[in-house]
């Protein structure tokens, strides 16, 4: 399930993924961004993964595709998950972001507000 955090306020964005996420919540996110991209050259997005969130195939693969064809219109990306194994992976990542000028950055749960300040660009 994706559900849009009340402290978004476009450009800045922010989601909590809990549980499997379908094909269709990820069209409805997928979609809300690109209505933030029609107001404005770029997005920044929050992530906060629940211990259970993960991706059906299907869903997985447009979320890539989408991200794949839109590194331009990104320019922070904040994960928060206690999970060792994201905080890895973004930090593999994140080196490839910055080559896209994109900032990306793995958070605690416990600092949600440093993450917030974070990609409101503070």
């Amino acid at each position: 399930m994706i559900k849009e955090l009340p402290e978004s306020k476009d450009p800045v964005l922010g989601f909590e993924v809990t549980g499997k996420v379908s094909l269709e919540e990820e069209q409805k996110l997928i979609s809300r961004v690109e209505e933030t991209l029609k107001m404005y050259d770029k997005v920044s997005t929050l992530v906060v993964l629940g211990e259970e969130a993960s991706w059906g195939m299907k869903a997985g693969i447009t979320d890539l595709k989408w991200l794949m064809s839109h590194m331009d219109d990104l320019d922070r990306i904040a994960i928060v998950s206690d999970s060792k194994v994201w905080e890895w992976l973004i930090k593999i990542d994140s080196k490839f972001a910055k080559m896209k000028g994109i900032k990306e950055k793995h958070f605690e749960p416990d600092d949600l507000d440093d993450a917030w300040e974070f990609i409101r660009g503070h």
